[in-house]
């Protein structure tokens, strides 16, 4: 009967729900029962505990109550200058900039030197020789380092001069640093740099000994730290009329957490998807004279290849030029505001010129990062070929192109994630801080970090004989050559460091008491 066919397929498709429900929950608490894998997590969290513990330590000298009023009240305008470049550093630095603290420039130094490393190593032809080359690795690393903090100290003298001077980036303030000069410019730029570099140093030792990319992950816990304030700002403008409940605003808050879910949902899955390109081994003899019997591999393609780097770039290109623009001229001089009315998320060329800009560094990275021809000449090496395509070159234009129609797709999709808290926010009227949470640079990376922590958490579980998160698949990371590298730390360390930790939270909580 039709009605039965129904109601089995229904009742079957719950089956399938529970029993994924119930092997992720099962996944979750296997995690404990692996005394590695346990070491691990206790570390990473101890790590982030410090992290945001230095975050809340502030610079000496400098106002910081007046500070978080003016630069809460600039991320929230997006009219302002400051509103989204404002939100995107107050979100990286984990509201150490709001804080000022020693941690105000968080682990953006680092990041920016990585892509300029990144494109210099595709770029420039000795550094790619010297990648090539035993330990070029190291070499990079060193390098990136280096430049890093060369950044840091640029970046905190400039921070140091906003401080002194905030008019001059359209902040609304006044005497922010109480004895402003030489000492206060040093001892500043001297705390920052050591910040930004124990940041460093707590990213490689979360990579080595504890879960996920320390870097990423660093990122991923700062911008996680707002996410309940922007849901109580959320609650507040959509639930709350005053100090009577809203019945309408309450189904508007419910549609808004279902619509975030969709998204999320949507870039999980753009994020994992991939092009399958068959590659056909033949049959051939290796050692002596065994033979190796041939098959068909895949080599997978992703659909968004650059990540999350285009939106970095059009987000940090677009939000400088408003900046310089207020410290050359004035406020009533027509310069501003024609910048302003052409890059305000309110007009219609700011969304021509940041799809633009995505679309241009979504191909500038594939074109940097992709090398279809090594791809060819490897697969040649190897005795692979893909069906229907000719060896070598043809077989590098087969690949370019299947990889220029993906990153047309992926850039679409990445265009309409970036325009989504602009629009929920001119269309919506919610707060920037609500809407980062809905697209964005912020969803994105978290999206990626979360995937790559639950892979590797996912290999070490199958590899003690417990089920994954997953009955069916397993899910793709990005760093799976750099996370857990080194030794896990030993109890009798995690033992004393949570000690440490706890009486720092426990003498920061008697000071801020008396």
């Amino acid at each position: 009967m039709p009605g039965c066919r129904t109601t089995t397929a229904a009742h079957k498709t719950s089956t399938n729900i529970l029993t994924s429900q119930e092997t992720m929950i099962s996944a979750f608490a296997n995690t404990m029962k692996v005394p590695e894998l346990r070491s691990r997590i206790l570390f990473t969290l101890a790590m982030v505990v410090i992290v945001r513990l230095g975050v809340h330590l502030p610079l000496p000298g400098v106002d910081v109550t007046e500070l978080a009023r003016c630069i809460s009240a600039a991320s929230q305008d997006g009219d302002s200058p400051l509103g989204a470049l404002g939100s995107i550093l107050t979100i990286f630095s984990g509201g150490g900039l709001q804080q000022c603290g020693i941690f105000a420039l968080g682990i953006m130094p680092y990041i920016s030197a990585s892509i300029m490393t990144q494109l210099m190593g595709a770029v420039l032809p000795s550094w790619q020789k010297m990648m090539r080359e035993e330990g070029g690795r190291q070499k990079m690393t060193k390098y990136t380092r280096i430049l890093a903090i060369i950044i840091a100290i640029i970046q905190g003298y400039f921070l140091t001069q906003t401080l002194r001077n905030p008019q001059s980036i359209g902040l609304d303030a006044n005497d922010l640093v109480m004895n402003p000069g030489i000492i206060f410019t040093l001892t500043t730029i001297f705390i920052i740099v050591t910040g930004t570099m124990f940041l460093m140093w707590i990213g490689d030792q979360i990579t080595e000994r504890g879960v996920g990319n320390g870097i990423s992950l660093i990122i991923s816990v700062n911008i996680i730290h707002a996410l309940p304030g922007a849901f109580a700002v959320a609650w507040k403008t959509c639930v709350m009329k005053g100090t009577e409940v809203n019945p309408l605003g309450s189904l508007g808050m419910v549609a808004l957490i279902l619509f975030m879910v969709l998204v999320v949902a949507l870039v999980v899955i753009v994020s994992q998807a991939q092009r399958r390109i068959p590659v056909q081994y033949a049959k051939r003899v290796v050692g002596h004279g065994k033979m190796m019997q041939g098959g068909t591999q895949y080599l997978p393609l992703k659909l968004n290849y650059s990540g999350v780097m285009p939106v970095i770039f059009a987000t940090a290109i677009l939000a400088l030029p408003q900046m310089l623009v207020q410290q050359m001229f004035s406020q009533d001089s027509w310069v501003v505001g024609l910048v302003a009315n052409w890059l305000s998320p309110n007009d219609f060329p700011y969304y021509i010129i940041s799809a633009i800009m995505i679309y241009f560094f979504s191909y500038f990275w594939v074109a940097t990062m992709f090398q279809p021809q090594q791809i060819s000449e490897d697969l040649k090496r190897s005795g692979g070929y893909i069906p229907g395509v000719r060896p070598g070159p043809p077989t590098a234009q087969y690949l370019d192109t299947t990889m220029s129609r993906l990153t047309f797709s992926g850039s679409l999709f990445l265009t309409l994630i970036y325009f989504l808290p602009s629009l929920l926010s001119v269309w919506g009227g919610l707060p920037m801080l609500v809407t980062q949470f809905f697209g964005g640079t912020s969803l994105l990376i978290l999206v990626g970090v979360l995937l790559d922590m639950m892979r590797q958490i996912e290999a070490t579980l199958l590899q003690k004989n417990y089920d994954g998160f997953m009955k069916k698949g397993k899910i793709r990371g990005k760093y799976s050559h750099l996370q857990g590298t080194g030794q896990a730390a030993e109890g009798r360390g995690l033992v004393i460091l949570w000690v440490v930790i706890a009486l720092l939270v426990l003498g920061g909580a008697v000071v801020l008491a008396s």
